[in-house]
């Protein structure tokens, strides 16, 4: 059964949150990609994954590369599978229509964004009606996340 968690950003923002949650589930052995809504954006978040941390390495990859399918970590402007991740990170308001294709799918979204609060009420209702398991977890002031 999928799960579907949604992670409200409050006190970080996704460039230092997002690369600690792919180390978790690297950890686990876990395949990632990580959708945003542009090649903009993934080009920058290709930039925070290389730099995020001097001491640590996240190896990953963009689907605009040939070797796409390898990448532990992938990440993309579309909603293609090339690398068979079984998570899926949604950030920036993307969206995928068949979740069920993953163990997990992560909406990431700013709680500071009226739009994207409302876009992820909405894919909460979807999930909900499609008899996912979903979770909601929520930033507290230290950064850390706690399930609500």
């Amino acid at each position: 059964m999928t799960e579907v968690f949604f992670y409200h950003l409050q006190n970080r923002p996704l460039e230092s949150a997002l690369p600690l949650l792919l180390e978790k589930c690297l950890e686990r052995g876990w395949r990632c990609a990580v959708q945003a809504t542009s090649e903009e954006r993934v080009a920058a978040l290709d930039q925070v994954l290389w730099t995020y941390d001097e001491s640590s390495f996240l190896p990953h990859g963009t689907d605009r590369q040939p070797d796409a399918a390898r990448q532990p970590i992938l990440l993309t402007a579309n909603p293609a599978n090339p690398n068979g991740a079984t998570v899926r990170f949604l950030v920036d308001q993307a969206t995928i229509d068949d979740a069920a294709s993953y163990a997990r799918v992560i909406h990431m979204f700013d709680g500071a964004d009226p739009d994207a609060v409302e876009q992820a009420r909405g894919s909460w209702r979807v999930a909900k009606a499609a008899g996912y398991d979903i979770a909601y977890w929520q930033q507290g002031p230290d950064g850390r996340w706690a399930r609500r």
